[in-house]
């Protein structure tokens, strides 16, 4: 449903509320758990607006409704033959209700990933942080503004790093570096990021933990760039990481 919202798109949240964009069952289409039957909780609302964002109604135009934690899990353990939740967005990690939820999931017995721009962290019972930092790339300037007004271009450029953040994410949780490709002009970035990175933490990051995935939410725009990223990931010695979703389902909801 839709709902009026803030500037990072969400309204403020009631106590123990989270707002739930969709819960769905499918297989996780990116990363290291690629193909692994999963429950997905997308919360609304997020701190960035990334001109190719996938989930144009958690960030440009939000909508939700509004779940306790309670109810949430009893959507997740309807899929009793599932073991992986991921909670998602929009990003996540902005409302406090969802260090509730992934505590109350692992007490459950579930493996939990959080799918997160990287911009804030929080302490909570994560098994995988799949931290996707947003590139210069990402930037919606007037020219590439999917509502074609460029009022983000500056907050986006401004938020979408934090070191601090990103190394306290690295440091806590078993993890991932989820790059979004949209050519090789984003190559020197994510050199210099990792570097950053790498300087900042004691926790070793190692090429296996760094992902390179196509930019393309459609089967038609990824055929137009996975496989110039593929070769990238190999000519860099980082992984590559399809979006099996889209493949399978093109760019349906609840996949």
């Amino acid at each position: 449903m839709p709902v009026n919202a803030d500037a990072d798109g969400v309204t403020s949240e009631s106590e123990g509320n989270l707002p739930i964009n969709e819960l769905f069952y499918s297989l996780q289409g990116e990363g290291v758990l690629a193909g692994v039957p999963t429950v997905f909780v997308r919360t609304s609302g997020c701190n960035l607006r990334c001109w190719f964002c996938d989930s144009y109604h958690t960030s440009w135009e939000p909508t939700h409704a509004w779940m306790d934690v309670e109810g949430i899990l009893v959507e997740v353990e309807s899929h009793e033959q599932c073991e992986h939740v991921v909670v998602t967005g929009g990003e996540p990690m902005m409302h406090t209700g969802v260090v509730e939820l992934l505590d109350q999931l692992s007490a459950d017995g579930y493996h939990t990933t959080v799918e997160t721009n990287g911009t804030i962290h929080r302490d909570a019972a994560i098994d995988l942080a799949s931290i996707s930092p947003k590139l210069a790339s990402s930037t919606p300037t007037p020219a590439k503004d999917p509502k074609g007004e460029g009022e983000w271009e500056d907050k986006h450029e401004e938020r979408r790093v934090d070191m601090d953040a990103l190394s306290s994410l690295v440091e806590q949780y078993e993890f991932q570096l989820k790059f979004v490709v949209t050519g090789e002009q984003d190559m020197p970035e994510i050199e210099s990021l990792l570097g950053r990175l790498r300087q900042s933490t004691t926790q070793r990051i190692r090429n296996d933990d760094v992902l390179l995935m196509p930019e393309g939410a459609t089967r038609e725009r990824l055929e137009e760039t996975r496989e110039a990223t593929a070769e990238l990931a190999m000519e860099y010695g980082y992984r590559y990481t399809p979006r099996l979703h889209v493949d399978l389902w093109n760019d349906a909801s609840g996949t």
